[in-house]
């Protein structure tokens, strides 16, 4: 799978909540939800803190614990469809999670 990295077990998630990864420097939340999984940036850009895995999840979005900033799930997107979190693509193949992540230049 081309540019896809291996990052956990299906098994390794728990349904309706997140997990924090590190891959190729990239700080990714990775989240089942309604048993899907989804991958993110794991840093709020409100204070740019890495802590996005430990939020809660509503309505198919991440909301982050620091400040109550809510992210779509899907398209990392706001409510009000404004730019939020970068998305990640995902795969699951033969129980194991695949995320295919990109460095990203950051303009705060």
């Amino acid at each position: 799978m081309d540019g896809f990295q291996k990052v956990c077990r299906v098994s390794d998630l728990v349904n309706n909540s997140g997990k924090r990864f590190i891959i190729d420097d990239v700080d990714i939340a990775v989240f089942k939800y309604d048993g899907t999984v989804y991958a993110l940036s794991n840093v709020c850009p409100h204070q740019h803190s890495p802590l996005i895995y430990d939020g809660f999840l509503e309505d198919g979005c991440i909301v982050c614990p620091a400040h109550g900033w809510m992210f779509n799930l899907l398209t990392g997107k706001t409510p009000a469809g404004q730019k939020g979190l970068n998305s990640f693509e995902v795969k699951i193949e033969n129980e194991m999670v695949f995320v295919k992540v990109y460095q990203k230049v950051m303009n705060w």
